[in-house]
């Protein structure tokens, strides 16, 4: 891992960054940004770059504070290098839970305007969710790995830690106060509703806003850029061979406008609706924020896995006549709604050209 030295300014090599304190950036991409070989053997090339003073407010801050390393994505991963940009990606997430401190730089915010127009309804809270650092799929888990998180503005002038402004992030976030609180409790979080968190964010590459979440997931993969939406599909494959959760199958793209709660809704010829059983993207689980588990002890769900052929699954379905389809439920339900009701998704069942018979 290349950190950068907060004396000089100059990248080295550490072997066990566990083993040492630094601090770590988390901002959005701009323009003129410093990358690996300007800042390591051209410096007065990145000196004259924009992207260079955010690298040297944040080395004079974790200075200030005794920390004697840096972290920053744009200049301590050698992108020219495949292998080295796939271990960045995938160890990202540890990269940032392992840090002593993360600045959250927010270059489009100025603590003034909070200041200044406080009886205009600029609050603390109008501020952040406007920033565009709220919106970006990579700052997600950029924002819930860091055990300690500063929030800066545009100067870098301190608005509050991570701890401070939890309200209000969950609020523009959608993620639990406690998880914000407590990483540990990551884990026992529906996958659909991590999911939820990322629906509304953005990437640069369409195959980030796969990559981005490995952390969230606790996965890894390779990289493989311009393979398009197929790497979200990886992604969920990579979910499923390592946890039983079956809310990852609770993703939409309807809408039930009456109550505001986006669930599954079968259309009239439900033949059109059919669909394959993983998502096409993150915004398909735009309505999971509310879900959480529950248990049927009486329908246990088995063993699952992605075969050639699909998802093979081992399980009790329900049925409705009514609707000549038959319904496998997903152990979690929507927390707003009363006790007794569970998702469920409709499958139909196939015949195959063995004789045999598979749902979709």
């Amino acid at each position: 891992m290349w950190l950068i030295d907060t004396n000089n300014l100059e990248l080295k090599n550490v072997d066990s960054p566990q083993a040492v304190k630094y601090a770590i950036l988390s901002h959005t991409w701009e323009e003129e940004e410093v990358d690996f070989q300007e800042m390591r053997f051209h410096r007065d090339l990145a000196k004259g770059k924009k992207g260079f003073d955010k690298i040297a407010a944040t080395c004079s801050r974790a200075q200030a504070e005794g920390i004697p390393y840096a972290w920053v994505d744009t200049c301590c991963i050698d992108k020219t290098s495949s292998a080295a940009l796939s271990e960045a990606i995938n160890s990202m997430f540890q990269w940032y839970r392992d840090s002593f401190i993360c600045y959250a730089y927010l270059s489009d915010l100025s603590i003034d305007l909070l200041d200044s127009d406080k009886d205009e309804g600029n609050t603390m809270e109008s501020g952040l969710s406007n920033c565009r650092w709220f919106t970006r799929g990579w700052t997600l888990q950029e924002l819930i790995a860091p055990k300690a998180l500063d929030f800066y503005d545009c100067k870098w002038r301190f608005l509050g830690t991570k701890a401070d402004l939890r309200e209000e992030v969950s609020s523009i976030t959608g993620i639990d106060v406690d998880v914000l609180e407590d990483i540990q409790l990551l884990p026992i979080i529906p996958i659909a509703r991590r999911m939820s968190w990322a629906s509304k964010r953005k990437t640069t590459r369409e195959e980030d806003m796969a990559y981005c979440l490995l952390g969230i997931f606790n996965v890894n993969m390779p990289m493989i850029y311009g393979e398009g939406r197929m790497a979200f599909i990886r992604l969920q494959e990579e979910i499923l061979r390592n946890v039983d959760d079956l809310s990852l199958f609770a993703w939409t793209v309807q809408t039930d406008g009456d109550n505001g709660i986006d669930r599954p809704i079968l259309p009239e010829d439900y033949f059109i609706g059919i669909r394959g059983v993983l998502a096409r993207s993150p915004s398909e689980f735009a309505g999971c924020g509310e879900l959480k588990h529950i248990t049927n002890p009486g329908r246990r769900t088995g063993e699952f896995s992605m075969t050639n052929r699909g998802l093979k699954i081992k399980a009790i379905l329900g049925t409705d006549r009514g609707l000549s389809c038959s319904f496998l439920g997903l152990s979690c339900a929507w927390s707003t709604r009363d006790e007794g009701y569970e998702v469920a998704i409709c499958l139909m069942k196939i015949e195959t050209r063995e004789g045999g018979t598979r749902y979709q």
